[in-house]
């Protein structure tokens, strides 16, 4: 299982909010590059940003900082926040340089249009699937939608998606960790086929163990994100490795 830490970017800064609210932001570094080269060096394997401006604005707000961490890591980046159009995939994979964009909302919206964009950039997709009470949230986490998150992944079984990336809300940035019902979404998931990536909630090392063991039963839970565990210090990147990819 893989460790993603995450990069939150809000105004060119790392902030964290909790449970997506823009109201109740921590600022964590002026610096996004040297806040992403730390978490490389202690063994990240991947880097997970968001661009909270562009969740907001329905586009990729914070494009030049963006472009600075992919340049100035070796480890690969995935991207989420704003990414609503062809083209704006096309710009951060073959422009920026991530490896990776996170589709939400649109999936929701156009699952035509999801389909395509997944088929024309097959393993460079995922799908966000952000949820409060396991129900889809859409437009940066603002609205809940009707359709459940299990249902929604359901229609895209099949399809050279790179991963789902599953995140409850009501735990993300709370510190509280993963409830039981999260645990058994995340299971869900990976047992319909789609390679998962548990977010929302992971706030010590026993939520990277309970991972982990779920992930030895069902290797399609393949990583784990972490966001203000990491800033605070509940969990540290080096030990959430070693627990990671410990059997």
């Amino acid at each position: 299982m893989q460790i993603l830490p995450a990069i939150d970017l809000r105004g060119g800064k790392c902030v964290r909010l909790r449970q997506g609210d823009y109201a109740q932001e921590t600022v964590f570094g002026d610096d996004p590059v040297a806040m992403a080269l730390r978490w490389e060096a202690e063994g990240g394997d991947w880097l997970h940003l968001v661009d909270l401006d562009g969740a907001k604005a329905g586009k990729p707000v914070n494009v030049d900082v963006i472009r600075k961490i992919v340049k100035s890591l070796k480890i690969p980046c995935e991207l989420g926040g704003g990414i609503r159009t062809e083209e704006t995939v096309r710009q951060m994979l073959e422009e920026v340089g991530v490896q990776r964009v996170i589709i939400g909302t649109q999936a929701l919206k156009q699952p035509e249009w999801f389909r395509g964009i997944v088929e024309r950039f097959p393993n460079q997709v995922c799908l966000g699937l952000d949820a409060r009470n396991s129900m889809v949230a859409t437009e940066g986490w603002l609205d809940v939608s009707q359709t459940s998150a299990l249902e929604l992944a359901r229609e895209y079984v099949g399809l050279p998606l790179a991963a789902v990336i599953y995140t409850n809300i009501a735990n993300d940035g709370m510190m509280q960790g993963i409830d039981d019902g999260t645990l058994a979404d995340f299971r869900a998931l990976a047992r319909m086929g789609l390679k998962v990536i548990a977010s929302g909630g992971v706030t010590t090392l026993e939520d990277i163990r309970k991972l982990r063991d779920i992930s030895l039963e069902e290797p399609n839970l393949v990583g784990a994100i972490t966001g203000r565990a990491i800033y605070e210090g509940t969990v540290t990147v080096p030990e959430a490795v070693k627990i990671a990819r410990s059997v």
